[in-house]
């Protein structure tokens, strides 16, 4: 298949894409490459494609809204997978019109070109984040989710209620992924493992928010593709027992699906930052701190339907995921360093 990859130089975006090249799809990878953070990272993720004959990448912004028509128009992408954004919760807090542009404009443009030209199925990136104030645990596709606390949920929660409309309206398939903390080699530096690693090895405090009494449901890296990749490969399909009088938030009588993508056991943030301690040989000095504006105290994910439905469960124990992430970001800084 012809596939469009999103934020193809991001976290997220750069692992699913290597795990499409591997197997022989013909990948287009697009981002902007801004500086929300080191651009060398991301130039360094997708250097790793430069002997790929089935990779093709493109600089471009999501909000460029003539330039999207054109790739679009020009390409011919069977499927897609939208996982450029601008993500984090607390960089929401100072500068929302960041996420207008990319979340909610360029959002749109992607469900555009895919109406116009005929891609057969668009999977996207939603968040845990859209959960905000429930506190029913584990968190569920079927609950309602009307009240995020972050501005970075609210425009993810309109993603998913704009693929609804074009879903419903032009009969396009549609599937939301709501992932849940993810970490592993190659991760984002403002993310927690990344920012206490950094950190401890530099014999500097880390900042623990709530006092420590988070708990994640920390999914990783390899899990979350897979979910992706299969979501991908399972075309979205209305729901024929789908009842207005009981109108199911996760389903639809439209071609239109959401599903958690979460490990389902939620770990403790002091445990998570134990086994870093652990795998780098140095105690954290930890700067305890209140709940952060925004963010949520606990997350954990149902995967049910995930695993009913597109035949797909993680399964990478934190320990494992953690070991990995540690000798990643140890070869990496190494070989910068010289």
């Amino acid at each position: 298949m012809k596939v469009l990859v999103t934020g193809a130089a991001g976290f997220i975006g750069y692992h699913t894409a290597a795990h499409l090249l591997e197997r022989g799809d013909e990948v287009v990878g697009l981002d902007n490459l801004n500086d929300y953070y080191d651009v060398n990272l991301k130039l360094a993720r997708i250097a790793q494609f430069e002997d790929k004959s089935n990779w093709t990448f493109v600089k471009l912004d999501l909000a460029d809204r003539a330039g999207m028509t054109e790739l679009f128009s020009s390409q011919g992408f069977d499927r897609v997978v939208h996982l450029g954004a601008q993500a984090g919760v607390r960089y929401s807090i100072e500068n929302p019109l960041a996420y207008v542009d990319s979340n909610v404009v360029g959002h749109a443009n992607v469900l555009e070109g895919c109406r116009h030209n005929e891609v057969e199925h668009l999977v996207y990136a939603s968040t845990s984040s859209v959960y905000g104030a429930n506190t029913d645990m584990p968190f569920s596709i079927h609950q309602n989710v009307d009240h995020p606390l972050s501005f970075y949920a609210a425009t993810k929660k309109a993603n998913e209620l704009m693929s609804h409309t074009y879903s419903g309206l032009y009969g396009l398939p549609t599937t939301g992924l709501r992932f849940f903390t993810v970490y592993g080699p190659w991760g984002r530096p403002d993310m927690a493992l990344f920012l206490f690693a950094k950190a401890i090895l530099a014999g500097k405090p880390i900042d623990v928010f709530n006092y420590g009494n988070h708990k994640r449901d920390f999914t990783y890296i390899d899990d979350i593709v897979g979910g992706v990749v299969h979501s991908m490969d399972h075309t979205a399909e209305p729901n024929p027992d789908w009842d207005s009088d009981k109108p199911d938030p996760g389903t639809s009588r439209a071609p239109y699906r959401l599903y958690n993508i979460g490990n389902s056991r939620p770990v403790e943030l002091m445990t998570y930052i134990g086994l870093l301690e652990e795998y780098l040989g140095r105690t954290a000095e930890k700067n305890l701190l209140p709940l952060q504006p925004g963010d949520v105290p606990d997350t954990w994910a149902d995967v049910e339907d995930l695993v009913r439905d597109v035949g797909y469960r993680p399964v990478t124990p934190v320990e494992e995921g953690v070991k990995r992430f540690v000798d990643w970001f140890m070869e990496y800084y190494r070989d910068q360093a010289g």
